[in-house]
């Protein structure tokens, strides 16, 4: 699952308060595709791919425009690739025996923060029939918002995240 509780959320927390570490801290992250070698196998198989049918075209003028569009597509192929990567989208949640802190991450602009008493914060996950499945949500005692928790994850990822925030929080709450 593209999320990491530090330390796991069914163990006993190691934070200290007296030292500024949360008790639990969640990342979120989206799922990417292609990182590292997988990235550079498939821009080597799309050159090698492209050359096979400029080939015969050796020595010819027509071999240096069809390599010119292979060559525009291969770079259509990486920027695409890499745009979709996004990299700074991911999302933060610290928990201390007095507040819990989510920050988001978009992909452009500045990150959004949002901040509560753990033993007022309202957590929920619509099951409802709309446009997302298995919707979570936090909510905190006066706070007129509420923030939503791991859009990008599927639904099953998030009723079973749901699962495990609930019970860090009624272990906190104990």
């Amino acid at each position: 699952m593209p999320y990491l509780w530090t330390p796991p959320h069914d163990t006993v927390p190691t934070g200290s308060p007296e030292t500024g570490t949360p008790l639990w801290r969640l990342e979120l992250w989206p799922y990417r595709s292609l990182k590292g070698k997988g990235f550079s196998a498939a821009i080597w198989i799309m050159f090698g791919g492209g050359l096979i049918p400029i080939v015969p075209f050796i020595g010819t003028m027509a071999f240096w425009v069809l390599l010119g569009f292979m060559l525009i597509a291969l770079t259509a192929l990486w920027t695409a690739l890499r745009r979709s990567d996004r990299d700074r989208l991911h999302e933060e949640m610290l928990i201390w025996p007095d507040r819990v802190t989510l920050t988001h991450w978009p992909e452009k602009g500045a990150p959004l923060t949002w901040e509560a008493n753990p033993y007022w914060v309202r957590l929920s996950l619509n099951t409802e029939d709309g446009k997302v499945e298995n919707y979570i949500t936090l909510k905190g005692a006066g706070d007129h918002r509420e923030v939503e928790l791991g859009a990008f994850l599927s639904p099953e990822e998030r009723k079973v995240l749901h699962g495990n925030l609930t019970r860090v929080l009624a272990q906190l709450n104990r």
